[in-house]
């Protein structure tokens, strides 16, 4: 009898104990149910992106558990990019592994982005290897596939490649690829882009230092790029010795536009006159102008006609599809 009521009285002091920390230490409950709402919705969306991939692809298995990370987590991953794929605004990024005996291992980092129009700007991100015709634009290269698709962005790779693996790889893509429903939009900003430009080599960023991954301007942020604008670049074709590029950025109101291009004119291109170009060391010609929100940069042209008629046609095309 004495041994039941000290159990009983011990369950009271835990109780009691427990709501004491939960009134006495400020935020205690609150931050309890936070993390477990964390944890539920991380279950949640596990569960969602789970089901697009596959469970076995040509004998290879599912071998341990799904990774779920975060834009907070994903250095955990991902070491030395992860600031690309957080420039996009991605929101999670599900990581399974493929095993077979004998075989390399094969890995999907499958991309939930905010936006089918990030989930492009991460594919274009890289855009050797040979393409395919898997999801949406789908490349392949030694041993690993990328795609977009509505918002997501798929790479599939292997550590190393063999005729099996390969196989493999690309059967992933087209189940992952199937299991998505939807097309994503390309962003608007793309047609804009004049009709010299090879469209199946542009970049569609965001921020600084992805512009001068691709092509480096300058370490200052004259443009005042950041996660609210977007941009594209693109080269001309059939320029073999010629480099001549064209960047187009769209800021959120004109006058930061103005400003912007002001800046750029200013740092990087102090000898331009009023029509804003000028010839460079390298005796090529680099213009850049405003006009609304968009901002247009000329690099390295042939002349400075050419650079009126790109810039001339960016604005026209503007108009036309009112992205001004």
């Amino acid at each position: 009898m004495k041994s039941q009521k000290k159990e009983v009285m011990f369950k009271w002091i835990i109780i009691i104990s427990s709501l004491v920390v939960c009134f006495l230490l400020p935020g205690y409950g609150e931050a309890k149910m936070v993390a477990t709402s964390h944890q539920e919705d991380q279950e949640k969306v596990m569960k969602t992106l789970s089901a697009f991939l596959p469970l076995e692809i040509e004998g290879w298995k599912t071998a341990g558990a799904d990774e779920l990370y975060t834009p907070e987590t994903i250095f955990n991953y991902i070491d030395g990019s992860g600031e690309v794929y957080r420039s996009y605004g991605f929101r999670w990024l599900l990581v399974r592994r493929y095993q077979k005996k004998g075989s390399p291992e094969i890995i999907v980092d499958f991309f939930s982005m905010g936006r089918s129009e990030d989930a492009f700007g991460v594919f274009t991100h890289n855009l050797e290897g040979e393409k395919v015709n898997i999801g949406q634009d789908g490349i392949y290269q030694g041993g690993w596939l990328a795609f977009w698709k509505d918002k997501f962005y798929v790479s599939v790779y292997a550590e190393a490649e063999t005729p099996e693996s390969k196989k493999a790889i690309l059967t992933a893509g087209r189940l992952i690829s199937q299991a998505i429903p939807g097309e994503g939009e390309r962003p608007a900003i793309l047609n804009l882009l004049p009709e010299e430009v090879d469209k199946t080599r542009v970049h569609y960023f965001h921020t600084l230092p992805i512009l001068n991954y691709h092509f480096f301007v300058t370490s200052e942020n004259w443009l005042d790029l950041d996660e609210t604008t977007e941009a594209v670049l693109g080269r001309l074709r059939n320029r073999e010795k010629e480099k001549t590029s064209i960047l187009i950025i769209r800021y959120p109101d004109e006058a930061r536009a103005r400003k912007a291009v002001q800046q750029f004119l200013k740092g990087y291109l102090p000898e331009a006159d009023e029509s804003g170009a000028a010839t460079v060391e390298d005796g090529f010609w680099t213009g850049a102008r405003a006009s609304g929100k968009i901002g247009i940069i000329v690099f390295s042209s042939v002349s400075f006609a050419e650079i009126d008629n790109l810039i001339n046609q960016v604005i026209n095309k503007a108009r036309e599809i009112n992205l001004q």
